[in-house]
């Protein structure tokens, strides 16, 4: 079984195997699994030392053990080992969809701190603001549509009365693109 991809489960895997009687342990059990008294005659260590680790290598969900009569096996969670490192580390910062929302929400932050009853207030000046404003201005342009030059001032206006400096952002910021003074949305 896999366990949950969070920041707590990807540190546990990490300590884990970050000590070398573990790694030596998960080496040993590599061609198959084995009892712990084994496992302690291959590597030279005491049935006790070899059962901690043990212990903390099945709390990580590197390993997985089964009674077999009075035994316990311990075998590899390859389910575990096949998985590539990255997909440990990109999901340290939680979901995706978490991040997201927290975008959006500073997206909307940041229009609605600009934007009051359908009017650009000022042009920010921080380019990150900046961007955030002209890709809500950008929306009132249809995909697969010209414009002239002239209706271009025209829908922008409608926001701000620089539509100059907007419409030059917009082309800069490769939200609109420009050819022989025609214009279309990117």
């Amino acid at each position: 079984m896999v366990p949950t991809k969070n920041i707590d489960s990807a540190v546990q895997l990490f300590k884990a195997l970050s000590d070398g009687s573990r790694l030596k342990i998960l080496s040993a059990l590599m061609d198959a699994p084995k009892y712990v008294e084994i496992i302690a005659e291959r590597l030279e260590l005491a049935p006790s030392t070899v059962s901690f680790h043990l212990k903390k290598l099945e709390e990580a969900g590197l390993v997985e053990k089964t009674k077999d009569q009075y035994y316990t096996v311990y075998a590899i969670n390859k389910e575990i080992l096949d998985l590539p490192l990255s997909d440990w580390v990109s999901d340290v910062y939680g979901s995706t969809d978490a991040e997201s929302e927290r975008e959006a929400a500073y997206k909307q932050k940041v229009i609605d701190s600009f934007i009051k009853y359908k009017q650009l207030k000022s042009i920010p000046v921080q380019r990150k603001k900046r961007l955030i404003i002209l890709e809500y201005l950008v929306e009132s342009f249809a995909y697969n549509k010209t414009y002239t030059e002239k209706e271009v001032n025209l829908i922008i206006a409608d926001f701000h009365d620089d539509f100059a400096t907007i419409r030059k952002e917009m082309v800069l910021e490769k939200l609109l693109a420009r050819e022989n003074g025609m214009y279309w949305r990117i």
